[in-house]
């Protein structure tokens, strides 16, 4: 599927949720997305190429929950490893924290280090790019652990919500932007 027929299958797919988790926001579900085998399967492909150009990574992590769906998968196409980032008190010790802000309240993320080897090039990845907390303090936890943040990828940039300038200095890469 070319990038233009990818784009628009994509946004056709990716369902407006108002007024969830709360009042005021509109989730993005990816739900129907993830449900069309070559619609899904294009949007990894693309993102595994878009990887390659960075010249090559060794892992890939992928915030929970929906960063866990795209990024196992684009690791898979890679052939390199994927580490999950967990919601607080979701994987087992030792692990590191980061705490940070979202467009709708407070969250804490957790990785285990030993999963990422000094020096190891890392492309964080996640669905949406909202405010850039999760994005930027997954990038932290990365760091911490002795990795090295080689990009973030995006399915969907929020533009409205400025997250990209949380991550200023860093390489990122988005399938699809809405203002």
């Amino acid at each position: 599927m070319d990038a233009t027929t990818l784009a628009g299958r994509s946004r056709a797919l990716i369902r407006d949720v108002p007024d969830y988790p709360r009042a005021g926001v509109t989730f993005k579900d990816i739900t129907p997305l993830l449900a069309d085998g070559p619609a899904f399967s294009a949007v990894v492909t693309e993102l595994a190429e878009r990887t390659r150009a960075l010249g090559g990574v060794d892992l890939v992590a992928g915030m929970e929950a929906r960063g866990f769906i795209l990024g196992a998968p684009v690791a898979a196409a890679l052939g390199v490893g994927f580490v999950p980032v967990r919601k607080a008190g979701k994987l087992p010790g030792p692990t590191l924290a980061a705490a940070f802000r979202l467009e709708y309240g407070d969250a804490t993320i957790e990785v285990r280090p030993d999963t990422i080897p000094d020096g190891a090039r890392v492309l964080v990845l996640d669905d949406v790019l909202a405010t850039g907390g999760t994005a930027a303090a997954t990038a932290d936890l990365v760091e911490r652990a002795g990795g090295v943040v080689a990009g973030l990828a995006f399915l969907l940039e929020l533009t409205f919500l400025a997250g990209r300038d949380r991550l200023a200095g860093r390489h990122l890469d988005v399938l699809l932007t809405e203002a």
